[in-house]
């Protein structure tokens, strides 16, 4: 025999499972000294490259040592970029011991995410872009593209964000065009091109016109202090990465017939 039971819903709250895109933290040394060094060489003039994202920090790579990162240090560091350290995971017993000491959440079960396309950053302002639709969940199409059609000068960046970047006119010397997934640029490329900017390493940067003063894939890069291969220099090229975030970057030459 079924019984039912009268039951009283709280009034003033609700609890509910959430999924929360996150940015996660692959931390390869606890040397904080070498880290600020090498966040502010990546992201030092991209000041709104992150928008308060929580942030998981990995320790996978530094569980088989017995030292623990100055997570306070740690944590004070991140939190200048503009990212929000919530949780923990892969961390020794040490380690994550250390981690919960410092308000971090163990979360070894996390399930990291690519982060919900959201509206692109462009600065300075010269580069106008029309409003983009509603992100994909909410029943509209999902984002695309976004596509400039106007030379960038120097000083100018873009950022595609959550998305692909197209870029019709030339990168002069001095701009930078950075995108979280593939890059392409149908004129000269003769700035910074930063495809994969958050670690998407399938991401490509294709040109018409291969000059570049700095080009990268999921962190992986090369500068114009490396002289390109002759054949490819100022050719139709097309770049990749090969072996994920360890390997090379590899050029091929784009054949347009």
């Amino acid at each position: 025999m079924s019984v039912a039971l009268a039951g009283r819903a709280p009034a003033t709250f609700e609890i509910k499972s959430a999924n929360l895109p996150l940015v996660s933290l692959l931390l390869k040394s606890a040397d904080m000294q070498a880290l600020a060094q090498e966040l502010q060489a990546r992201f030092g003039d991209i000041p709104d490259f992150f928008d308060q994202d929580a942030l998981v920090i990995d320790l996978t790579p530094l569980q088989d040592q017995d030292v623990a990162p100055d997570f306070p240090a740690l944590l004070q560091l991140l939190r200048g970029y503009r990212v929000v350290p919530v949780a923990v995971r892969g961390g020794g017993a040490v380690q994550m011991a250390a981690a919960r000491a410092a308000g971090l959440v163990p979360a070894n079960d996390a399930v990291l995410t690519t982060p919900r396309p959201q509206q692109e950053r462009v600065q300075p302002a010269p580069v106008t872009t029309p409003e983009p639709p509603a992100a994909a969940g909410d029943g509209a199409i999902p984002l695309g593209a976004l596509v400039v059609d106007r030379p960038l000068r120097s000083g100018q960046q873009v950022y595609a964000r959550g998305r692909d970047l197209v870029v019709m006119s030339m990168v002069n010397p001095g701009a930078e065009v950075i995108a979280d997934g593939s890059i392409h640029v149908y004129a000269p490329l003769r700035g910074k091109a930063i495809a994969g900017a958050r670690g998407h390493d399938a991401a490509r940067i294709v040109t018409l016109c291969l000059e570049p003063e700095l080009i990268s894939i999921a962190g992986v890069y090369r500068t114009s202090d490396v002289p390109l291969p002759r054949e490819l220099r100022g050719k139709p090229t097309q770049i990749r990465l090969e072996g994920g975030v360890d390997g090379k970057l590899v050029m091929d030459p784009l054949k347009l017939r």
